[in-house]
C-alpha cells in the first residue's frame, strides 16, 4: 500500500510554486517568513486570529501607511497587538523594499496592510522580490472595500471594472476613468470608484528642488468625486456627446466602511455633490442596471426618496 509523508503536503505551497516558476534561489540558512497581513477596514480588532498570531511571533512589524488608513491610530494598534510598529510610507516601501526583505531572511517579518494585502500592486511587487530572494511568504487575508462594498445592498457579481478617481490639478484633469464607468453602465454593471489619497506627497516645486518637505495629507470626498464627474459630463456635452452618465444617474456614497460610524447615502449624482459624509475614507458607486432587490436596499439609504424613485426606475430589470 502507498504511504503519505505527513510532514510534506501533497501540493506545493504558494511561495514554493512561485519560486519554481522564477527559478532557483540561493540555499536558505533559516526558516524565517515574510507575512503579509490584512487588517480589515475598521479598528485594531478587525485583524483575524491567524493574523494576530503571526504579528505576535514576528520580530519586526511594518505598517503600510499610504494606500489606505484605519479609523484608529498607530498607538492603538501597538497596544492591541503588543508589538511596536514601524510606519512604512510609499517612499519606504518603494525604495527600501530590499532592506525589509533582508530582515525577513534572518527573522520573521510582518507587513501589515489596511484591508486585504493584495489591494495594491505594490504588495505584489514585494511578494515577487521575496520569491526571487528565496524568502518564503504567507498571505493572511481580510475584508477590503472590494467586498465590503456590498453593505449598500448592491450585489457584488453585478460590479464591473473598478476605477480610481484622482485629484485634478490646474494643469492635469484626466477623464479616462469616466470612459470605463460609461462602459460598465452600458453593460448594465455597477462601478466602484476608489477615491484619491494624497499622503506624504511633495509639491512640484519641492520635488524639483530636492527638498524633503511634504504636503498635508488629503483624502478625496464623495462630494469632490461627484463634482469632477459632473464637470466631465458638461465637457462631453460641449463636445456634442450625450454621456451615458448624467446628473440624474443613481449613485451611492460610502464613508468609513467597517467602522462604527460608517455612513451610506444613495441618490442622484447631483445629490452626491452636496451630501456630507464626514471624515475619510470615502468611496463612490455609479450604478448600472439594478435588480428590484438592489433598488429596495438602496432606498434604505436614500437622501431624498421622491427624486430617488423617479430616477431609479430608469435603470431596473
Amino acid at each position: 500500500s502507498s504511504t503519505v509523508n505527513a510532514s510534506k503536503p501533497p501540493f506545493p505551497l504558494p511561495w514554493e510554486a512561485a519560486a519554481a516558476a522564477l527559478g532557483p534561489a540561493a540555499p536558505r540558512a533559516s526558516a524565517s517568513m515574510l507575512y503579509l497581513v490584512g487588517l480589515g477596514l475598521g479598528d485594531a480588532k478587525d485583524i483575524t486570529v491567524k493574523g494576530l498570531e503571526a504579528v505576535r511571533r514576528c520580530r519586526r512589524v511594518y505598517l503600510e501607511a499610504y494606500t489606505s488608513i484605519l479609523t484608529v491610530g498607530k498607538e492603538a494598534l501597538e497596544e492591541f497587538y503588543g508589538k511596536e510598529l514601524i510606519l512604512a510610507d510609499r517612499e519606504t516601501v518603494e525604495q527600501e523594499a530590499d532592506s525589509i526583505l533582508k530582515e525577513a531572511d534572518v527573522c520573521d517579518v510582518a507587513f501589515l496592510v489596511v484591508g486585504d494585502p493584495f489591494g495594491a500592486t505594490t504588495h505584489s511587487d514585494l511578494v515577487l522580490r521575496a520569491v526571487k530572494l528565496g524568502i518564503p511568504y504567507k498571505v493572511i487575508h481580510n475584508a477590503s472595500i472590494m467586498n465590503a462594498v456590498g453593505c449598500c445592498g448592491l450585489q457584488l457579481y453585478n460590479f464591473g471594472e473598478t476605477v480610481s478617481i484622482v485629484f485634478w490639478t490646474d494643469t492635469w484633469k484626466p477623464e479616462s476613468f469616466f470612459d470605463k464607468i460609461e462602459k460598465n453602465r452600458q453593460n448594465g454593471m455597477h462601478t466602484l470608484c476608489l477615491l484619491d489619497i494624497k499622503a506624504k506627497e511633495q509639491s512640484l516645486e519641492n520635488l524639483m528642488r530636492g527638498r524633503k518637505i511634504y504636503e498635508p495629507p488629503r483624502y478625496m470626498s464623495v462630494n469632490q468625486a461627484a463634482e469632477q464627474l459632473l464637470a466631465i459630463i458638461q465637457n462631453r456635452r460641449l463636445q456634442g456627446a450625450e454621456p451615458e452618465i448624467t446628473e440624474k444617474t443613481i449613485c451611492v456614497g460610502l464613508a468609513r466602511v467597517g467602522a462604527p460610524d460608517q455612513k451610506i447615502a444613495s441618490g442622484t449624482l447631483s445629490q452626491m455633490s452636496t451630501v456630507e459624509l464626514g471624515g475619510p475614507l470615502h468611496s463612490l458607486i455609479i450604478t448600472g442596471t439594478m435588480h428590484p432587490l438592489e433598488l429596495e436596499m438602496l432606498q434604505l439609504f436614500s437622501v431624498d426618496s421622491s427624486s430617488f424613485e423617479s430616477s431609479a426606475s430608469q435603470k431596473t430589470t
